[in-house]
C-alpha cells in the first residue's frame, strides 16, 4: 500500500508535484495551482495561480481566503479528476502510476483531511480518500 504522499519516495504523486496543467487556456505549474484556481471565478485569482514562483503549499494556504464559486461542491471532483488525468498523461508520471500495479494508494495525512485522503492520526484511520481512488481509477484507464 502506497498511504502518504509526503515522502521522498512517493512525493511524485502529490499534486504540488511540477507538472504543466492546462486548464481553460492557462498552464499552472501542478496540480494543486490548477485545482485551486477553479475555486473562485475571480481573474486576478487565476492569474495568481499560474504564476510559477508560488509554491503550490502557498496556493492552497491563499486559497482560504478567496470567495468560493456557488457550485464548487459539485464539480469540485470533477475538476481534480480532469487535472489528475492530465498529470498522469505525461512522463514520467504515467510510466511511475502504471509502475505502481494494483497496490492501494492512499492520501495518508496528519493534517485531518477526510475527504481527499485519510487521518493518519486515528486509528483505525479514517477517510474517504478521494484523491487516492481518483489516481487508481485513472491508472487502470491508462492501463
Amino acid at each position: 500500500m502506497i498511504y502518504t504522499f509526503t515522502t521522498e519516495e512517493n512525493n511524485w504523486l502529490s499534486n504540488m508535484a511540477r507538472v504543466d496543467i492546462k486548464l481553460k487556456g492557462k498552464i499552472y505549474p501542478s496540480v494543486e495551482h490548477a485545482y485551486m484556481s477553479e475555486k473562485s471565478k475571480d481573474k486576478s485569482w487565476k492569474e495568481l495561480c499560474s504564476q510559477k514562483n508560488i509554491i503550490g503549499t502557498q496556493i492552497k494556504k491563499f486559497s482560504s481566503t478567496i470567495k468560493l464559486r456557488d457550485d464548487w461542491e459539485k464539480v469540485k471532483l470533477l475538476v481534480m479528476e480532469y487535472c489528475l488525468k492530465q498529470k498522469f498523461e505525461q512522463e514520467p508520471f504515467k510510466t511511475m502510476l502504471i509502475g505502481t500495479g494494483n497496490e492501494n494508494i492512499q492520501e495518508g495525512n496528519y493534517w485531518n483531511d477526510t475527504f481527499w485522503g485519510v487521518n493518519l492520526k486515528s486509528n483505525p484511520n479514517i477517510g474517504e480518500n478521494h484523491l487516492g481512488r481518483l489516481i487508481m481509477k485513472i491508472r487502470d484507464e491508462i492501463r
